[in-house]
């Protein structure tokens, strides 16, 4: 079996850990004054376990191997991708918002600003494209277009 060429695993931001820890720690300290340590305490377990799980959902691994690229739980046969567009933080906003289209298929991570769009040439599939979130557009283009 061969190793990977090209791989990526985007996970959260630090703001994003911040932005949590605070919305968080509001929660708990709202608890505690209302109810008690205890259940403060409580509160607060649970809901480091939820933002372990969260965070461990949310991670978006991608991988080309043996001809395949895996973006999340979905996977193409390379040889079916026709076009690849590098795209900036503008253009991206753009393409994943109001230029989107709904039959396209879209693996991204709203704290990551650029991404690729890769337009499809197969028959048997009506996706016209998938957008994917990468923080290496160009490495993954490149890692793509490689025979």
């Amino acid at each position: 079996m061969a190793l990977p060429r090209y791989s990526e695993t985007i996970r959260w931001s630090l703001w994003i850990w911040f932005f949590f820890a605070f919305l968080l720690g509001s929660l708990s300290l709202a608890v505690w004054a209302a109810l008690g340590t205890a259940t403060a305490v409580a509160v607060s377990v649970g809901e480091a376990l939820l933002l372990v799980i969260f965070y461990l959902k949310s991670s978006l691994h991608i991988r080309i191997k043996d001809g395949w690229l895996y973006a999340g739980k979905a996977k193409i046969e390379t040889k079916y991708i026709a076009d690849i567009v590098e795209l900036d933080g503008p253009t991206m906003r753009k393409v994943r918002g109001p230029e989107t289209d709904p039959a396209s298929y879209m693996e991204i991570r709203f704290w990551v600003t650029r991404g690729i769009k890769m337009e499809l040439n197969d028959p048997r599939d009506r996706t016209p494209y998938w957008l994917i979130s990468t923080r290496n557009p160009d490495k993954l283009a490149s890692a793509l277009r490689a025979p």
